[in-house]
């Protein structure tokens, strides 16, 4: 279920924009597999002080199908979010009343651009934070 996500194992230089702030917004991005290759590490690095870090670890959830994607960052935040990798397309995605949230990116070998929408309402979605990807060599 796991082994699409080798096509993003590896560091990645980032550069992000987000309705809250006028300017491109650097940062990076590592992917690598935690030992014993059952989960897959994010870890995120914004060079701005309105974007947390972060650490996401994503693998099979604790009961039922499909995989999950935990995520936690510097403000101390923690959501859990579906998650999918499938004929190149990245989803994730969280169902939660009032801030539902959504990410897509479809994965080119050096790069991509992954757009994540929020519904405050349902279904009304709205672009929130627009990031593209480079793989460093």
């Amino acid at each position: 279920m796991l082994e699409p996500f080798d096509a993003l194992i590896g560091t990645w230089s980032t550069e992000a924009t987000h309705p809250m702030v006028d300017e491109v917004v650097t940062g990076s991005v590592t992917f690598e597999w935690l030992e014993g290759g059952h989960f897959v590490v994010l870890r995120s690095h914004n060079d701005h002080e309105l974007f947390p870090d972060a650490i996401h670890v994503i693998g099979r959830p604790e009961s039922g199908e499909g995989l999950v994607m935990e995520y936690f960052d510097s403000r101390g935040v923690r959501r859990t979010y579906g998650v999918s990798l499938e004929d190149g397309v990245l989803r994730w995605w969280r169902d939660h009343p009032g801030f539902d949230q959504r990410s897509r990116a479809k994965l080119e070998p050096d790069g991509f651009e992954l757009l994540h929408q929020v519904a405050e309402t349902p279904g009304d979605w709205r672009d929130d934070l627009r990031a593209t990807y480079r793989r460093r060599s």
